[in-house]
């Protein structure tokens, strides 16, 4: 069982690689929704997004129980294979990463900056198959990006650091993409916020874990999802993170058109760069904000900030500045 001393831990383990990254708050839109919204900035983590946290945690653990690990292999669609990569560079490991074709270009140039080999597949599924494959070859480690109670533990220090900041809060949220971050969250508020509510965000596009939670066990994408949430676009949420994930509060689905709304206007009113993957959790944000009391504090976790020109260029396509909020 997963408990906040794992997180505790863990977040002393990953000092060396990890950030303590920055909160910020608009007081525009704290004016707009009558509430405290406190943003955890993973943008200006290491590698650009929060997955360093529980690849750091995972290969750490893993290394010091196995000294003879020589090479580390992980599928992701971009976040947690910089990561991994960068992991691994600073402990003197060898990494390849299996990928699905449609990974973000700046996240594939990234990859491979830090030293990784970059495999791609035309679906993700089939990236999955080769990576479990290339997991059994002598003296390998897999991280997988979400699936794994180390994992899971080095993603709940981002909510960690920031309630710890913040003292009191009344909710938190997260995306969801394969639910690592999200129940690591929820592990960390639970502890040190019992009273917080814990809400997730998914894109409508990709939302396997909504059908998931609906139906009482995981259901799985048979098709890679097209959304402007490259960093939610999972198949499938893990038998690690699914108990977890029916522990939330809500959890709310996202239009396309709203998660380009949010990027929009959080990078206005923050003055920062984010990835629509994090932008889309406002939404569940302005929907609690209507009926919470006023003046409530939410601490909403901004998992990262690599997006490639091709999704600015979709995400600006419409201008949605002109309206604020539309609920």
């Amino acid at each position: 069982m997963i408990t906040v001393d794992h997180i505790l831990d863990a977040a002393q383990r990953i000092q060396p690689f990890a950030t303590k990254t920055p909160i910020l708050s608009s007081s525009e839109l704290n004016k707009r929704l009558q509430q405290k919204i406190f943003f955890k900035c993973e943008c200006f983590q290491k590698t650009g997004a929060f997955k360093i946290r529980g690849a750091a945690n995972h290969m750490i653990l893993a290394t010091e129980k196995n000294r003879d690990i020589k090479h580390v292999v992980a599928n992701s669609s971009g976040n947690h294979a910089q990561a991994v990569a960068y992991v691994a560079r600073a402990l003197g490991l060898s990494a390849t990463i299996y990928a699905n074709q449609t990974i973000s270009p700046i996240k594939a140039a990234a990859t491979k900056s830090y030293g990784a080999t970059l495999n791609t597949y035309s679906s993700r599924q089939e990236a999955d198959k080769a990576v479990e494959l290339a997991s059994q070859e002598k003296n390998t480690l897999w991280i997988p990006p979400f699936n794994h109670p180390d994992v899971i533990c080095g993603q709940g220090t981002a909510a960690l650091e920031a309630l710890d900041a913040l003292k009191e809060i009344d909710a938190v949220f997260a995306p969801c993409g394969g639910g690592g971050l999200l129940a690591g969250s929820l592990i960390a508020t639970k502890a040190l916020a019992p009273s917080a509510l814990v809400i997730g965000a998914e894109p409508l596009n990709a939302n396997d874990a909504a059908m998931s939670l609906k139906k009482g066990q995981i259901v799985h994408l048979h098709e890679t999802p097209n959304t402007l949430a490259d960093g939610a676009a999972t198949p499938a949420v893990g038998e690690h993170t699914f108990p977890f994930l029916q522990q939330l509060d809500d959890f709310v689905e996202v239009s396309e058109s709203r998660i380009a709304y949010w990027t929009q206007w959080l990078q206005h009113l923050l003055k920062i760069h984010i990835e629509p993957t994090c932008a889309m959790s406002m939404e569940a944000v302005l929907k609690w904000a209507a009926t919470a009391p006023k003046n409530s504090r939410a601490l909403v976790i901004l998992s990262g900030g690599n997006i490639s020109q091709a999704s600015m260029q979709k995400i600006w396509a419409d201008d949605h500045l002109a309206y604020f909020p539309n609920s």
